[in-house]
């Protein structure tokens, strides 16, 4: 049996604490988390994997990104292994086991109270931006009832394995879908949420509804549940660059996008075939991004009433469009992410991203008007006829306008999974890559990803925290492709373990968590 061995160089990244550093940061500061969303959805429900070039091909759960990866550090705080950000694990601000209406707090006291705070003995939380808070959203939830009043089979859009959220309290008046978080992003512009005037409005999540809102910030007005963060504070900062080819990298999240939009409305199933029919500036492999994709692209800077234009970077060009109030406007963007309601199961509603206004009918607003704000994330059904919804749907109105435009992207850690049973797809790999594996913590197995645009001699190994080699997974030649190897961990305990892919002159290291 050959004899387990140490790598020096592991040894000396976990003797120095940059293990987590280096996994979530070696390459880009602003590292998109999949969505977590692992069924494939027609029109109605889960479908089986369609292959490519079938219908409904190309959406969210075939493309695996950054898989989500926290690690619990025992003193009240949880660290992203793929952003580099730290959070509080509990909103429970009290401390009494509950969490309800005491936890919440007004808009400036969320944010001048995080001055004060010292979770895990550290002194420098801030309030997280929309961006920093939508990282942790996962799409493997689905929307609770709005007249719900129990909590039974709730499916967050959250790992509650990791950290502690909470709903609205009906004892205090509260729905339980009003389980708002506040972020630090204001909206450059007014909506008028029972408002003719407009108010000024903070940029919330929800993880109960699976939903980014605007909320108006009138004094006292509405309490929202508070998560703090720290570190990493490039992480929602684009850096942007015009290829001069009609596309757009943004070298912060390794994505690259098509500069210009589809030019028209589509139903969601033809979105993605025309993400995935799409041959422009030399590549073949666009994709429909899914809802955090997306979403990196906003520029929270940026809205129709503040600067004449679509809430996104002057590089993209936005059609421009008219709006149900009969207003110059700009649109809402499908994603490959399906919206569920109640249970993972349906699949009626496709997500997509306001990059103009959020529209809703408000009787006593006047009309048709914002409600919540351009870099709202709503949902559309993916199919049926606009006409149907004259004065919108849900308690503020939103527009229904099930034809939704479309701007590609390609490009980031991502692997393309064309079947459910197997990985791969027809194009060679523009470089070498190691994805995350997943799942991610895993229970015994796991399946670890990797690219090569070459033949190459390959060594994939795993190590223990201690640097030792615990398993040998491959040391041969492979061809240039798409290639997935599983990882069984049976006989090994709970804990991190590293595996190191070297490829040629590529070298990578990957964390895995075993959770028995």
């Amino acid at each position: 049996m050959k004899p387990l061995t140490r790598n020096p160089i592991i040894v000396w990244l976990l003797l120095t604490g940059l293990p987590c550093i280096v996994v979530a940061q070696t390459e880009t500061m602003y590292k998109i988390v999949d969505t977590k969303q692992t069924n494939c959805y027609s029109n109605s429900g889960i479908i089986s994997a369609p292959s490519q070039g079938s219908s409904f091909y190309g959406q969210d759960a075939q493309y695996n990104g950054n898989q989500p990866s926290y690690q619990d550090n025992g003193d009240g705080t949880i660290t992203d292994l793929v952003t580099g950000l730290m959070w509080q694990k509990t909103i429970d601000r009290n401390g009494d086991g509950v969490f309800n209406t005491s936890d919440k707090l007004y808009y400036a006291e969320a944010r001048d109270s995080a001055a004060n705070c010292r979770t895990g003995g550290y002194s420098d939380w801030r309030l997280p931006s929309i961006k920093e808070l939508y990282s942790l959203i996962q799409f493997s939830g689905a929307e609770i009832n709005p007249n719900a009043t129990s909590t039974a089979n709730v499916y967050h859009f959250l790992d509650t394995t990791y950290f502690k959220t909470g709903f609205g309290e009906l004892s205090a008046g509260e729905r339980l879908i009003d389980a708002q978080y506040a972020t630090s992003t204001i909206y450059r512009g007014l909506t008028y949420v029972g408002s003719v005037s407009g108010d000024s409005t903070m940029f919330g999540v929800n993880f109960v509804d699976g939903r980014i809102k605007g909320y108006p910030q009138p004094t006292g007005m509405k309490k929202y549940y508070i998560r703090y963060v720290r570190g990493n504070t490039e992480y929602g900062k684009n850096k942007l660059v015009n290829n001069g080819n009609g596309t757009i990298t943004d070298s912060a999240t390794g994505l690259m996008w098509m500069k210009a939009d589809n030019g028209s409305g589509v139903l969601w199933e033809n979105a993605l075939s025309y993400a995935e029919a799409s041959e422009y500036a030399g590549y073949a492999d666009w994709r429909l991004p899914n809802a955090k994709e997306l979403h990196s692209i906003i520029d929270y800077t940026r809205s129709p009433a503040y600067t004449n234009s679509a809430a996104i970077d002057t590089a993209f060009n936005c059609t421009q469009i008219t709006n149900e109030a009969g207003s110059a406007d700009y649109p809402c963007y499908w994603t490959s992410t399906t919206f569920c309601s109640q249970t993972p199961s349906d699949g009626k509603a496709g997500v997509y991203v306001s990059f103009g206004r959020a529209m809703g009918y408000i009787s006593g607003s006047g009309g048709w008007v914002d409600v919540h704000g351009a870099g709202a994330q709503r949902s559309d059904p993916k199919t049926g006829d606009p006409s149907q919804f004259p004065y919108g749907h849900g308690p503020q109105g939103d527009a229904i306008r099930i034809y939704n435009y479309v701007r590609i992207v390609r490009g980031g850690n991502v692997a393309t999974y064309v079947h459910q049973d197997g990985y791969g797809s027809a194009i060679t790999p523009d470089g070498f890559m190691l994805n995350q594996n997943y799942p991610n913590p895993f229970n015994p197995t796991t399946t670890i990803r990797f690219e090569l645009p070459t033949g190459s001699f390959v060594s994939l190994k795993v190590y223990d925290v201690l640097g030792k080699e615990v398993a040998a997974l491959v040391n041969e030649k492979l061809a240039a492709g798409r290639h997935e190897v599983a990882f069984d961990a049976s006989r090994l305990i709970s804990g991190i373990y590293f595996y190191h892919l070297q490829a040629g002159k590529y070298t990578k290291t990957g964390k895995a968590v075993l959770l028995k």
